[in-house]
């Protein structure tokens, strides 16, 4: 395979919060009196990691592969977007060499639950939990993100050439 050995990709999401809906972040439910809305479940970490792997190849993002005008992924569970996002990394030759990921959201605080959520992220990747990073910040109840009315997510990823 030809290519660069190292391939950089950035990702990012954001979804309104709503009541009535699962706070879903990186595939683990995180009690909450606000969810995510989306047509999708949602999942804002996933999201960023997928669209940071397919801009790391050059592939567009998330909307171009599953748009939310599909009812198809109505509901989706977002780890299938990932997978699908990890077969092109494969099938291009890439491997994961590390991530590193934010959350942004006001409240609930998260920090009791970056461990089930690292877990779960590394076991869908494929790669050991110290080659992930997840970080958690607020908002400082500044503006969409700040009032809880959205919640945001970061990603970054390096790939590296098998």
């Amino acid at each position: 395979m030809s290519g660069p050995a190292l391939r950089i990709g950035q990702g990012w999401d954001t979804h309104r919060l709503a009541e009535g809906r699962p706070l879903i972040l990186g595939g683990v439910t995180v009690p909450s009196d606000l969810g995510l809305d989306g047509h999708s479940d949602a999942d804002i970490l996933l999201h960023a990691i997928t669209d940071a792997l397919l801009g790391a190849l050059a592939l567009g993002d998330i909307g171009m592969h599953f748009p939310d005008t599909d009812p198809a992924w109505k509901g989706a569970a977002s780890d299938r977007f990932l997978h699908h996002a990890l077969s092109l990394v494969q099938g291009q030759g890439y491997q994961i060499a590390n991530v590193d990921t934010t959350v942004i959201l006001q409240r609930p605080r998260l920090k009791d639950f970056r461990t089930a959520i690292r877990a779960n992220l590394a076991g869908i990747l494929g790669i050991p939990a110290d080659f992930l990073s997840v970080k958690f910040k607020t908002a400082e109840q500044v503006g969409p993100v700040g009032e809880r009315r959205s919640a945001e997510a970061q990603a970054v990823v390096l790939l590296l050439r098998t």
